[in-house]
Order: structure tokens, then sequence, then C-alpha cells
């Protein structure tokens, strides 16, 4: 459940579970979430048909929206596994994909989004570089069903 508070919370504080269970796993160590803006479609009210909402019809046209998670390179093969899967035909297990922020300290769960029904449909990785030296970083994004906050 959200917590209400008096300032408003800092983005580097947060935990990835990948529908496995274990957000404190080193596999689950993300560096990076990129939301997708949230929308609500507007259709004509009169394609509804009777008792359905017009949002609630839209609401399915969002079902493309897409999360994407970065994580420096440790060599988990969890993610390319998942998208693998997907790639040689066979239907990507999809999972609930919960993202908790949490508060300065690590005590309390601020705010939760799950994404349901998640499954992968890219996987990238960041050049090599030589002469920069830097952390390689690998991205998955998801497409999923639905979200919901608590």
């Amino acid at each position: 459940m959200a917590v209400m508070r008096d300032r408003p919370c800092v983005n580097s504080n947060f935990l990835v579970d990948l529908g496995e269970g274990d957000a404190r796993s080193a596999a689950a160590g993300f560096a990076e979430v990129i939301f997708p803006e949230f929308t609500i479609g507007h259709e004509d009210p009169r394609k509804a048909g009777p008792g359905k909402s017009p949002i609630a019809e839209s609401a399915d046209a969002t079902a493309g929206n897409r999360l994407v998670l970065r994580r420096g390179l440790i060599g988990a093969l969890d993610l390319y596994g998942w998208w693998n899967s997907a790639r040689h035909g066979k239907a990507p297990q999809r999972r609930t994909v919960t993202i908790e922020l949490l508060s300065e300290d690590h005590s309390t769960v601020v705010v939760t989004w799950r994404f349901h029904n998640a499954y992968p449909v890219t996987l990238s990785y960041t050049p090599l570089r030589a002469i920069e030296g830097t952390v390689v970083m690998e991205s998955v994004e998801l497409a999923f069903d639905s979200m919901e906050m608590s």
C-alpha cells in the first residue's frame, strides 16, 4: 500500500522482482527502470456497446505499453533465457513483474507497481568499447497487459 509522505521520494532506492519472488538477488539488481506513459485512449462512446465503458474498451489498446529494465551485466542468463524461449517460437512465460520504491533508509516500501502478464520483447546490450572501460549494460523491454499501483 502506498505511503503518504511530506517530502517527495528519491528515485534511486527500488527493488525489481521479475516474478520469481527474489527481488534481493544479484540478478534482480537493476540500475534503471523506465516506465511507459500510462494513458487512456478515447474512443467513440457509441462503439463501446451496451453495458461497456468506452474507457474500459480503450484500455485494451494500451496493452502495447513497454517497461524497460536495465542492469549491469553480471553473467546471469535469466533475461536471455526468458527472451530466448520466445525467440524460438515458444510462448514466453508471462509473469507479474513487481517494482517497489523504497524509502531512503530502505525500511519501507513507499509505492508498488505491478505489471501483469509481462513478457520480454527486446533484449539489448551496450556496445563494447576498449577505450572507455565502462560497465556493460543489458536491457530488457517487457510488454504487459495491465498495471496496478498500491
